[in-house]
């Protein structure tokens, strides 16, 4: 066998392994005679057993669960308060209590940004007020439904749907026992929301597109196309607006352009700032959400909604410059070629709304090579017993457009 060869181990093998450190994706980082394993439901120094559960990276490395734990000296372990915690996909630090879920997920943040910039980065995971205990906090939740017409949620890494009773993070309004009672045959989905006006609305894929919800969130009413974007903790959406505000310090008169807009929360909980001398250009692919940001926003004179995939509409050059770029991309993250359009319209600040710490890490370490500096950054733990984070960061060129230090 080659240096980067190790002999094959079979599904449901059993090792002994101690377990490393904290690892983007819900995991930690363990080691078998040399080769990686990524162990869920373990935490760093324990020693414990784990079940093999499947091979990727060629072989390059191993995934696996533990199924019993040797040793432990970490606090932090608690008995999951869900039934389903180690066989359900949703979930990866029930096993963790909440202050030690939140240290984790600085490590991950930090751990991606410090490698990424050359520097040591230091963030701490905040607390988002909305939910109970780290339960109770979906306001949207996704359920698929098996070849017997019940609805549940997905195996890890699996398309096996386990039937469930319940599913603790969801929000009471979503009273998800009368979905999960009955039968949905011919349905391969069915999808709950809360309306932000008492109600819930429940959809069916295929089928059509559910009803528009209601949100408030920023001093606003919001209409959100069914199926549309809208962040599904009842906290989210009030922080990421004062996040983002503290980061851009609009003033009047400026020019912001809000890239991946969804239907307008950030870029138009900025409008006001800027007056109506200012002008907020919102930037978005989805046509329900489009329709949806033209309704919300139509109050304010100052906002203009453009439908377009944003890499195509930047290279338009539609607009030449902009004080602020405001940007929210999908979990790949932005990407070189989209940050480089946004470095070439001269803004004093882009701040990078993030849910994945390693595409943030990656477009950092550009933004960083292209002479931008990251002034500011915050977690936010949005998604309590998952490995999701949320992260807002702020970037400003070293020089200043026009010569001067920033």
């Amino acid at each position: 066998m080659g240096s980067n060869e190790f002999a094959p181990v079979p599904v449901g093998t059993l090792l002994d392994v101690r377990v490393g450190d904290v690892a983007h994706g819900g995991h930690c980082v363990a080691r078998h005679e040399g080769q990686v394993l990524f162990v869920r439901h373990g935490l760093p120094g324990e020693f414990v057993r784990v079940r093999v559960n499947s091979a990727g990276g060629g072989g390059r490395f191993l995934r696996a669960d533990v199924v019993e734990v040797l040793e432990s000296e970490d606090v932090g372990r608690v008995s999951a308060p869900c039934e389903y915690a180690k066989r359900c996909g949703g979930c990866d630090w029930q096993h963790v209590s909440l202050a030690r879920q939140r240290e984790l997920k600085a490590e991950v943040v930090n751990s991606a940004l410090s490698r990424a910039l050359g520097r040591s980065i230091e963030v701490t995971v905040e607390q988002v007020p909305g939910d109970s205990l780290g339960l109770g906090w979906r306001t949207r939740i996704q359920l698929a439904v098996g070849a017997d017409g019940r609805a549940g949620l997905s195996a890890q890494r699996s398309h096996e749907v386990i039937p469930i009773d319940d599913c603790l993070l969801g929000h009471p309004d979503l009273q998800l026992a009368k979905v999960l009672s009955q039968r949905w045959a011919g349905s391969s989905q069915v999808v709950v929301d809360v309306d932000g006006r008492g109600g819930r609305e429940v959809s069916k894929v295929p089928g059509p597109r559910g009803p528009d919800v209601h949100r408030t969130a920023a001093g606003r009413d919001w209409v959100v196309p069914g199926a549309g974007f809208w962040q599904v903790h009842p906290g989210a959406a009030d922080v990421l607006v004062a996040a983002v505000t503290e980061v851009v310090t609009p003033k009047i008169g400026e020019h912001i352009l809000d890239l991946y807009a969804g239907v307008g929360l950030l870029g138009g909980s900025l409008a006001g700032a800027v007056g109506a001398t200012g002008r907020v250009d919102l930037v978005e692919s989805g046509r329900a959400a489009v329709r949806a940001a033209g309704t919300n926003l139509a109050d304010l004179s100052q906002v203009r909604v453009h439908y377009g995939e944003v890499g195509s509409w930047l290279a338009q050059r539609r607009i030449k410059r902009a004080d602020v770029v405001v940007l929210d991309p999908p979990r790949s993250g932005a990407g070189t070629q989209i940050l480089a359009k946004c470095i070439a319209l001269a803004p004093r600040v882009i701040c990078y709304v993030a849910c994945d710490p390693a595409a943030l890490a990656r477009d950092a370490k550009m933004l960083a090579e292209a002479g931008w500096e990251l002034f500011a950054l915050r977690a936010f733990d949005l998604f309590p017993m998952t490995q999701h984070i949320e992260c807002v960061a702020g970037f400003r060129p070293v020089q200043a457009p026009g010569g001067s230090n920033s």
